[in-house]
């Protein structure tokens, strides 16, 4: 398993959205792909009073952030990556469901999208709330196939700035570009490592993903996500 390297300190990108639930799963607009949801109504189906768990359906989308600019991998890595929800998830009531800055930890995973293309996609694994209380999640991202091609003896720096670089992406980089300085916090050791180099050494170029967190990595759920008011 691979974790990132974090490159330059940057600004995050916060978009608001609200979502409405109630204790029995209400009737909820599914997100558009291609943008952040706006405001979902639901009417609740018994008085909220009478429980304090809420079901938020399948196909919701919860908006993220995160504290770089860019996030490169190569297009074969998986490593893993914490997120945070961008702005307080909140029933029709008001109440807090899923809290800013609550964790959402996964991984970036390679996958394909629609039309074929290789990419790579966050697939998310837990929520962690204050307290470093966990709960489980069922959710993915779209998946990313913006890439920035790395040839031999470039410099680095435009893509470089703000980053947070994944293990493989950070050693192809080293390799290609002859930048010692870029190291992976979790390197590819012994004969793994050989092997890369020598194939590397070959080639004049190498293509990464290049993933911008604010606008690519917002969390659609595959399934129903149980949660307690706040």
């Amino acid at each position: 398993m691979t974790s990132l390297l974090s490159w330059k300190s940057g600004t995050t990108a916060f978009l608001a959205m609200v979502m409405s639930t109630s204790a029995i799963v209400p009737m909820f607009a599914p997100a558009a792909t291609a943008q952040r949801p706006a405001i979902f109504t639901g009417q609740p189906n018994r008085p909220i009073s009478q429980s304090r768990t809420v079901s938020i359906p399948a196909g919701v989308t919860i908006p993220v952030t995160y504290e770089k600019e860019k996030v490169i991998v190569t297009p074969e890595e998986t490593t893993s990556l914490t997120l945070e929800v961008a702005q307080n998830i909140v029933d029709s009531s008001g109440n807090v469901l899923i809290p800013a800055g609550t964790k959402i930890e996964g991984k970036l995973r390679p996958a394909t999208d629609q039309n074929g293309e290789k990419g790579s996609q966050f697939v998310a694994e837990e929520l962690v709330f204050s307290k470093n209380r966990r709960q489980p999640i069922n959710g993915v991202s779209q998946v990313v196939t913006t890439k920035e091609t790395i040839k031999k003896g470039a410099s680095t720096g435009t893509i470089l700035t703000d980053a947070a670089i994944g293990a493989g992406a950070a050693t192809v980089i080293s390799l290609i570009t002859g930048n010692k300085k870029i190291e992976a916090l979790e390197p590819i050791g012994g004969a793994a490592a050989g092997a890369l180099a020598s194939v590397l050494l070959r080639k004049k170029e190498v293509e990464v993903v290049v993933i911008n967190p604010q606008t690519d990595l917002d969390v659609t759920l595959d399934s129903n996500l149980v949660v307690n008011r706040f």
